[in-house]
């Protein structure tokens, strides 16, 4: 099938309301924190990474999920519509839709917790056809054996599996043979690599043929069938890190939909990622493709070699 045919995205994964509410710092167990201001955003990894495949990857894109019969659902599906995703609702009827409450704080750092709801319940029985799909994006915020069925069906499908394993958790060994491209942060590294303290080492432990670190403000390196690319961070002033990783997840699967080569998948992911930073909200703070590209055109291909030189020493690879 040709390339032209095969350029969607399609996204399986959560949905949520997310309720944000701004403080000084994020709280200690047990310490009760006055916040400034509270808002409701629409969010989700699933639903967050649909965005940014749409508005900020500019790829044509889908999504599978789940939702709720309750007031949550509208502003939740009409985010998701207004970026230009098509999505297809599973209505669980009697459930509430997902929601997460997040605390923000002055250095951009947040505490997350989510509740499921009618995310909990979505199975691969709704999966659409994929002859259209190149790129089939998971996250772990819906049932494992949802993400393990939709993974079978897309590798039959030839289309390319990949997995944002985020929240971290245990992934059976079928799993990640059928996932071609792996994004983890650093947490998410050591949790399935299974050496704590040791990127590489970690790193080493995962066969999968390509594995994306992402390490925030230090950048990201991949490893793609045994040869590494270091891709340094955007310099910016960052407002709220929330859906940063989900920004970098959705831009680099429409990047890969479009026929890029990695280091521009990397780079664009990292820019993409870059001004997600400098908002508040998840959905809210997605750049569109044109911000993307003015960024890269400021920054005109110029790293900063201390930068790549500190990622290069987090792996054990000579720069």
């Amino acid at each position: 099938m040709s390339k032209s045919i095969r350029n969607n995205v399609l996204i399986v994964g959560s949905a949520n309301l997310d309720f944000v509410i701004r403080v000084a710092h994020v709280p200690a167990p047990g310490e009760t924190v006055l916040g400034r201001d509270a808002r409701a955003f629409p969010g989700g990894k699933g639903a967050n990474q649909a965005v940014a495949s749409a508005r900020a990857g500019g790829a044509p894109t889908r999504m599978l999920l789940a939702l709720g019969d309750d007031a949550n659902a509208g502003p939740v599906e009409a985010s998701l519509r207004a970026a230009g995703v098509r999505p297809q609702v599973v209505r669980m009827a009697g459930e509430p839709t997902g929601m997460a409450f997040i605390c923000v704080a002055d250095d951009a750092e947040n505490a997350i917790t989510v509740a499921a709801g009618a995310n909990g319940l979505l199975d691969a029985s709704a999966m659409p056809a994929l002859d259209d799909v190149g790129q089939l994006l998971m996250q772990l915020e819906i049932p494992l054996d949802t993400v393990l069925d939709c993974a079978r069906a897309a590798r039959r499908a030839g289309s390319r599996v990949i997995l944002n394993a985020a929240p971290a958790r245990a992934l059976p060994d079928e799993l990640l043979s059928l996932v071609d491209v792996l994004v983890v942060n650093e947490g998410e590294l050591i949790a399935l690599g299974g050496h704590p303290g040791d990127l590489r080492r970690s790193l080493d432990a995962i066969t999968v043929p390509c594995v994306v670190v992402t390490l925030g403000a230090r950048g990201c390196v991949a490893r793609i069938d045994g040869e590494f690319l270091l891709q340094a961070a955007f310099a910016v002033e960052p407002l709220d890190t929330t859906a940063a990783g989900d920004t970098f997840c959705g831009v680099l699967a429409a990047a890969l939909a479009q026929g890029e080569p990695w280091p521009q998948v990397l780079r664009r992911a990292s820019a993409a990622a870059a001004l997600a930073c400098t908002r508040l909200g998840a959905q809210a703070s997605i750049p569109d493709v044109a911000e993307v590209d003015a960024l890269l055109q400021q920054a005109d291909g110029r790293e900063a070699p201390a930068s790549r030189a500190a990622l290069a020493r987090c792996f054990g690879l000579g720069q």
